[in-house]
């Protein structure tokens, strides 16, 4: 990977706690801090504050350590091997670990193991020196939009522990609004990364399909993207830049795009071509998420992006979401020994059935559908260079039901229509922070590039955080 400064961002606490990937980086290679004493911070405020939001499924601190001690030696002796070496770490429970159980969330799968491979995510991450610290919760198999399961109990929102830190990447967003780590491995097929960093405010991309390779492959197939997920773009790009990798295990990934995702970063966005859709012409979404959403995109402007009030131009896409996201349920639930399903998730189960009674014909026309979407999407990009929207509709609703209560919703995919149509077309989304709705919970702003322009993407969102810098709580919040 090309040689760039380990840090252009200014120091701005002196609690190692606080900092983020490139203020640690910059302070190892001047030899100020080390990557031992960052790693004791992030293991201290796991120990102070997970309690109360349920972020990580497992916590390993001897291998932590060991992983520090060894990353504070090649430090030492001016040799780092990778861009996030001696950076605290996490890798989500759907991702395979070399030493540490994959449970998915499932009673259905046991601790027992050998877990001897790592998933190329985790093998790329560990391979650049980062220092893990154990695995974050998700939903049972990832398949909802907030995160609790019968296995690990409910993940919460930091920003106030009654509330939902969404899903299904939910305990990453915890960990990274608390910074309980640094650098935070999602995955997302309908929302599982930009919901919880709508939910937490934190940042996170779901990256152009194919970019970061995925193993074994996902049950929602060609919808699941994974990613990175921190407090800042920056951080994000910098991640993105480690896991955006060639691994010929996945079969789906195309031409790698091996860059760093880090270089023109900066370069803003004055003369960007952005389509600002409130609703995406069928959406019903809060006000005081609306009025949020519509200030961040005057600074778009104000930065110099050449906005437009458009809508992409497509009716919801949630039949045919549906219809991709049931059949994988199915999948999970028929690769499930028959004495098992029980233990299974009530939800997921009874999505599962749908999924089993979705007819192979009516399937393959939800197919040429989506590839229509893409397609009309495709050409809207010919137009403008970012699509932006609200993250979500909502802010974090009370945690422990699967839709917001009295909404009279039935599937958690109602409440995120923001998301699901950008899986079906495979395109990079980012979240990122952008103000609070009047229960004082984040908002997030959805920026939304055309396929393998990632970098687009990421500018706007380091733009907007640099001009608008995101804030966190110090604490989980409880309220009285």
């Amino acid at each position: 990977m090309p040689d760039t400064p380990l840090s252009s961002t200014p120091l701005s606490s002196t609690d190692l706690g606080e900092l983020g990937a490139g203020e640690l980086l910059g302070l190892y290679a001047r030899k100020a801090a080390s990557p031992v004493e960052a790693t004791e911070a992030a293991l201290d405020r796991i120990r102070r504050f997970d309690g109360a939001v349920n972020a990580y499924v497992l916590v390993d601190e001897d291998s932590a350590r060991a992983d520090a001690k060894a990353s504070e030696a090649r430090w030492m002796a001016g040799r780092p091997i990778g861009p996030v070496d001696g950076v605290p770490s996490s890798i989500k429970d759907l991702t395979f670990t070399r030493g540490w159980p994959t449970r998915k969330g499932s009673k259905t799968i046991a601790a027992d193991g050998p877990w001897e491979v790592d998933a190329p995510f985790t093998a790329f991450m560990r391979g650049a020196g980062a220092v893990l610290l154990g695995k974050t919760t998700t939903p049972e198999f990832g398949w909802k939009g907030v995160t609790d399961s019968a296995l690990t109990g409910i993940t919460r929102n930091p920003w106030n522990v009654n509330t939902t830190a969404g899903g299904s990447s939910g305990g990453a967003g915890a960990a990274a609004a608390l910074n309980m780590g640094v650098l935070h491995q999602g995955s997302d097929a309908g929302g599982s990364i930009r919901i919880p960093c709508g939910f937490t405010g934190t940042a996170g991309i779901k990256p152009t399909f194919g970019i970061i390779p995925q193993w074994p492959a996902s049950a929602m197939g060609t919808t699941s993207h994974l990613g990175p997920m921190a407090r800042t773009i920056a951080d994000v790009a910098l991640m993105m830049t480690v896991v955006g990798q060639a691994d010929d295990r996945d079969w789906y990934m195309g031409a790698p795009i091996s860059r760093d995702w880090r270089l023109g970063l900066d370069q803003g966005v004055r003369g960007l071509r952005i389509a600002f859709s409130p609703t995406l012409g069928y959406v019903n979404v809060r006000e005081d998420v609306a009025r949020e959403v519509r200030k961040a995109v005057d600074v778009l402007a104000a930065l110099g992006a050449i906005v437009e009030e458009v809508d992409p131009g497509f009716e919801d896409p949630i039949d045919i979401f549906n219809a991709h996201w049931f059949a994988g349920a199915a999948k999970i639930l028929a690769n499930t020994p028959a004495d098992q399903r029980e233990l299974i998730d009530p939800g997921l189960r009874r999505v599962a059935e749908l999924g089993a009674g979705i007819d192979i014909v009516d399937y393959m026309r939800a197919v040429d559908a989506r590839v229509a979407l893409g397609e009309r999407m495709a050409a809207f990009h010919r137009s403008y260079d970012l699509l932006v929207t609200p993250s979500l509709p909502i802010t974090a609703f009370e945690a422990g039901h699967d839709v917001p209560p009295g909404s009279g919703l039935d599937h958690w995919m109602q409440w995120t229509p923001f998301t699901y149509p950008f899986n079906l077309t495979q395109q990079p989304a980012a979240s990122v922070q952008c103000g609070f709705g009047d229960d004082g919970l984040p908002v997030g702003l959805h920026i939304v590039g055309p396929r393998f322009r990632d970098e687009l993407v990421l500018r706007a969102a380091r733009a907007y955080e640099l001009t608008c810098p995101p804030r966190f709580p110090t604490a989980p919040v409880v309220p009285g």
